[in-house]
């Protein structure tokens, strides 16, 4: 399970989850990685005990609700280790909520962090890859990107068009060497899902037979999506394949929600939160 050439990874949300878990896999791999998230202190703890060199990884806060952050955060990486290889959106926010409690702060929350973001992450690193002439951009979505989840709008919302700009940009940018692929994943074990344990409104994300682990998804990054730059993957295939005929078919959530829910909230008294 190796990347066959060394590369520049540029990565958002290295404080913690997934972002974290993919850093130190890259680093083990002998990649460059510049590791960014909004929380500095978490994110320098975690190198600071690291045995990584300067010279293979670096860090930056970055809040990616702001174009200027974005354009500063992508000047450094270059100036450290040279032209950027891959570029991964893996920032996130998910807050559980029924419609009629739904804040404008949630709102703009979802849509700053998880559209906007994106889209700025996007939008900066094509207009430098298209400059060299190639370039990898993984957007990490969701399969709440593929079907309605009731009490996860505002999230599923934010994914439908991460999903929705990330398949037009790859078009647009295939022809100029710049590959763009979109990562939908099903729960996965990660601080994210912790705080969805107590919320009767996040049901539905516990109705798998199990969350993912962050190894499985680790393996589907380096193994599949980077080797292969793929337009769009799931994991598990299964759940994907589920949620694609669901979208098809919205009828279908009315009739299976109640006992997805039921199955959803069994698994959610025996989850188990992560203490560290």
């Amino acid at each position: 399970m190796t990347i066959k050439q060394r590369k520049v990874m540029f990565l958002t949300g290295c404080a913690s989850g997934i972002g974290k878990h993919l850093a130190d896999r890259f680093l083990e791999e002998g990649h460059q990685i510049y590791c960014t998230d909004i929380d500095l202190e978490a994110m320098r703890a975690w190198i600071d005990a690291s045995e990584h060199t300067a010279d293979r990884v670096a860090m930056q806060k970055l809040d990616v609700r702001q174009p200027e952050d974005w354009k500063s955060a992508l000047d450094e990486a270059a100036k450290t280790f040279g032209e950027i290889d891959v570029v991964m959106n893996i920032a996130g926010y998910l807050k559980p909520g029924y419609v009629e409690s739904i804040t404008k702060a949630e709102v703009d929350m979802h849509l700053d962090v998880n559209v906007k973001g994106v889209m700025y992450g996007t939008q900066v690193a094509a207009e430098r890859m298209v400059e060299q002439g190639r370039g990898h951009i993984v957007n990490v979505g969701s399969l709440a990107s593929l079907t309605p989840v009731p009490g996860l709008s505002l999230y599923g919302a934010s994914k439908f068009a991460v999903r929705g700009f990330s398949l037009a940009v790859a078009e647009e940018l295939r022809e100029r060497g710049v590959a763009v692929s979109v990562v939908l994943l099903d729960a996965v074990k990660t601080p994210m899902l912790d705080l969805q344990a107590d919320y009767e409104e996040a049901a539905l994300t516990f109705s798998g037979p199990r969350p993912l682990t962050l190894d499985e998804v680790e393996r589907l990054i380096v193994d599949e999506v980077l080797e292969e730059r793929p337009l769009e993957v799931t994991l598990p295939r299964s759940r994907g394949m589920m949620a694609r005929f669901a979208g098809l078919a919205p009828d279908v959530t009315r009739l299976l929600g109640p006992l997805l829910t039921r199955l959803g909230k069994r698994a959610q008294k025996t989850y188990e939160v992560d203490e560290d």
